[in-house]
């Protein structure tokens, strides 16, 4: 499949690990310029220098907190500067912690609005004044199937990205005249550090959170957790030419799962 991609330059949030780090990598195999952006100097460092020498394309790389306005709209006029345009935006963080609504602290649904919701309007606001000007763009944001399906004990997550979806329907809204499209992708369990963390929750003091692996592959009509690849090859078709009619919609990647329709 020709997806159009070659040349066109990707800002990807969250980038050194996990399914950020598989869609830089997924974006760079298709020929695009990829900036990444991180938190953790080490860790951004050795993940855009794998990319670059996996696929051999230009990397930009900035360690860089999603939730400072400031920093995120330097590092995209950086990128537009150094590479002359800006084509695909992909917001992505990592989940608030995982625990019931009796738990939660003021503190933490804070948290989770700045890290979940508020990083997604800081990347795209500083992103679409440059997407306009070029008549094309693609805004991606990865959320999770719990804006679908609330998870038990995923209450901040639930709550918090719901929004999400709210600001992507609206943007598609506004910007489908500019030739932006805009959508979200909502991954299942994917064999992530962050899919770790709820196992070993849901296994509690003296379980095993392999079993608790076993259990939710069993759960899944395909009968396994996902790679995080597979959640970038979905971004990478939204980001392509061939997704061109689609916008305002949540595609899930969770291996059939979701019992509605």
């Amino acid at each position: 499949m020709q997806t159009g991609l070659k040349e066109r330059v990707a800002v990807v949030a969250a980038s050194s690990q996990g399914i950020g780090l598989a869609v830089a990598h997924a974006l760079a195999a298709e020929g695009a310029r990829v900036a990444m952006f991180a938190r953790r100097p080490d860790v951004l460092s050795r993940a855009a220098d794998e990319v670059r020498a996996a696929h051999n394309v230009p990397v930009l790389s900035r360690p860089l907190d999603a939730t400072d306005p400031a920093g995120v709209e330097d590092f995209i006029n950086q990128v537009t500067s150094e590479w002359g345009r800006l084509d695909i935006c992909v917001a992505n963080a990592g989940g608030p912690p995982a625990k019931p609504f009796v738990e939660t602290t003021t503190h933490e649904w804070r948290s989770a609005v700045e890290t979940n919701f508020l990083s997604v309007v800081h990347l795209f606001r500083a992103a679409i004044p440059h997407l306009q000007q070029r008549k094309w763009g693609r805004l991606i944001t990865i959320t999770s199937s719990t804006v679908k399906q609330p998870l038990q004990d995923l209450v901040l997550s639930n709550a918090v990205r719901a929004g999400v979806v709210g600001l992507v329907k609206s943007l598609a809204n506004e910007l489908g005249r500019d030739g932006i499209l805009v959508n979200n992708v909502a991954p299942g369990y994917t064999a992530t550090d962050r899919l770790h963390e709820l196992a070993a929750r849901r296994a509690g003091p003296g379980g095993k959170a392999q079993d608790v692996f076993e259990r939710w592959a069993a759960d899944v009509p395909v009968g396994r957790v996902a790679n995080p690849a597979e959640i970038a090859d979905a971004v990478v078709w939204l980001a392509s030419e061939r997704a061109s009619y689609v916008t305002g919609q949540t595609l899930l990647v969770d291996g059939g799962k979701y019992p509605g329709l």
